[in-house]
């Protein structure tokens, strides 16, 4: 039956397309962070739409169950199949064009195995900007952004990946091809379908094309890095920056002192801003559609004004795009040196602003209590209210002995992001690692319904299985 069903692949995509030995297959199927490798009866790489539409089609008739797959850079396990062997990987990286820009009504559109860069380049290239940016950005694609609506530093100004999104042509569970890449900003044309497949994690069908929305490019930004004493400093000063730049602050990331001496420790070769350290930071980024000075004058006002009344007790404003460069390096060099420094536990969680600070340390002292001597890296996305709070082992403990754990310290997380109403998966998504824990936290009428149309738009339950749900 296996021969039969892989002989019918070939015939759609050719023999050479699909990858049937394990050595040809294993660079689909292992995750991200290395952690987890799965099996599959075979990696499929199709390379239009059609051809796509035909696969699942052949899927669907035989019941082999589907895992869609972009650029394998999830952190959930969310695009990579089970160890059952029952899977077929459908990787989605040939159909990767950029079909259109359409620089009058700002949007472009692609194909969902293009790479993230690959888009923002082009919009430049057209004098606009997709803000979309993640660390992965140089290997990520569109289409699992799409699936996972993907955050990222540009929240704050520009939204998730789902408020970047006007139009989608999915294939159906069924093999059918849904076409709606319409560019519109408005259309009250019944159910918000749209919706449904961003963040579906590849469960009720595959993302193949997207219609993405494009913004001018700002005439220029501008950086800072400002030290603080606390979390509640850095949401004060949160507001004072929304007060004085409005829309202008495009970005807002919170790094405790813990994090940036991981990074001084693993890359000493970028720039240490200050003398002394300072319990917390901020990374701010105010862009302008007027002039540098403008945004100069705005960060630069507001920084003084926080300075004054004490929220601030240091700052460092970028006077070049090489600094500007370094400062977020600082950032984005975290994850790198959490992985240079070895395992951890990872949360990726999300909470009202307002409550942002009182989770910190709340949860500090209970992971303090039950695990004397770990440490949290937490860092993120103030701005838009999500955190990065990982835990790493005590010094000298063992870091395979430390994993042991990982079950008691999600708890320990989870159970205090429901405390402060917030969410376990803030950019990341669900995957099959927090399926147990949606479970646990997801309201069960709202399970209920996300059950109902998993059962609705795909009966054989052959998308991603094992996945969300």
């Amino acid at each position: 039956m296996t021969e039969d069903f892989l002989g019918r692949c070939r015939a759609i995509v050719g023999a050479s397309r699909v990858l049937s030995e394990q050595v040809d297959m294993a660079p689909y199927l292992t995750d991200w962070r290395g952690r987890f490798t799965g099996r599959a009866r075979a990696v499929l790489l199709p390379a239009t739409v059609d051809e796509v539409a035909q696969l699942v089609r052949t899927c669907a008739e035989a019941r082999v169950p589907i895992v869609p797959q972009g650029g394998r850079t999830g952190l959930v396990l969310g695009s990579v199949p089970d160890a059952s062997g029952a899977a077929v990987v459908l990787s989605l990286r040939r159909m990767n064009r950029i079909l259109d820009i359409d620089t009058t009504n700002r949007t472009i559109t692609v194909e969902a195995g293009a790479i993230l860069q690959q888009i923002q380049d082009a919009a430049a290239k057209s004098g606009l900007l997709f803000p979309l940016s993640l660390a992965a950005e140089g290997s990520c694609t569109i289409g699992g952004n799409l699936s996972t609506n993907a955050g990222g530093t540009a929240v704050l100004r520009y939204g998730n990946t789902r408020d970047l999104c006007l139009g989608l042509q999915v294939v159906t569970p069924s093999g059918e091809v849904w076409d709606g890449l319409r560019g519109l900003r408005k259309d009250n044309t019944g159910y918000a379908l749209r919706e449904l497949f961003v963040g579906a994690e590849g469960t009720l069908g595959v993302i193949t094309a997207a219609v993405l929305k494009l913004y001018p490019q700002p005439k220029a930004s501008t950086t800072a890095l400002v030290a603080m004493e606390s979390p509640e400093r850095a949401l004060a000063l949160l507001s004072l920056m929304q007060d004085q730049c409005g829309s202008n602050l495009t970005a807002y990331e919170l790094m405790s002192d813990f994090c940036l001496r991981l990074v001084s420790e693993h890359f000493p070769h970028l720039p240490r801003p200050f003398a002394r350290s300072h319990a917390q930071y901020a990374l701010l980024e105010v862009s302008s559609s007027e002039s540098e000075e403008h945004a100069v004058s705005l960060l630069e006002g507001a920084i003084e004004a926080a300075l004054e009344g004490g929220l601030a007790m240091d700052a460092v404003v970028a006077t070049s795009i090489a600094q500007s460069s370094g400062l977020w390096q600082l950032r984005e060099h975290i994850p790198l040196a959490q992985a240079s420094a070895g395992k951890n536990i990872k949360h990726d969680v999300s909470l009202p602003i307002s409550q942002i600070a009182a989770f910190i340390a709340a949860t500090d002292a209970q992971l303090a209590h039950a695990f004397p001597g770990c440490q949290v890296v937490c860092f993120g996305h103030l701005g838009d209210g999500n955190l990065h709070y990982n835990v790493a082992p005590s010094h000298g403990e063992s870091h395979e002995t430390f994993l042991g754990n990982q079950d008691a310290i999600n708890r320990i997380v989870h159970d205090s992001v429901a405390r402060f109403e917030g969410s376990i998966s803030a950019e990341h998504g669900i995957g099959a690692l927090k399926r147990e824990d949606l479970q646990r936290y997801k309201d069960p009428v709202e399970l209920n319904m996300m059950r109902a149309i998993k059962g609705a738009l795909d009966p054989l339950g052959i998308m991603n299985p094992g996945k969300i749900l």
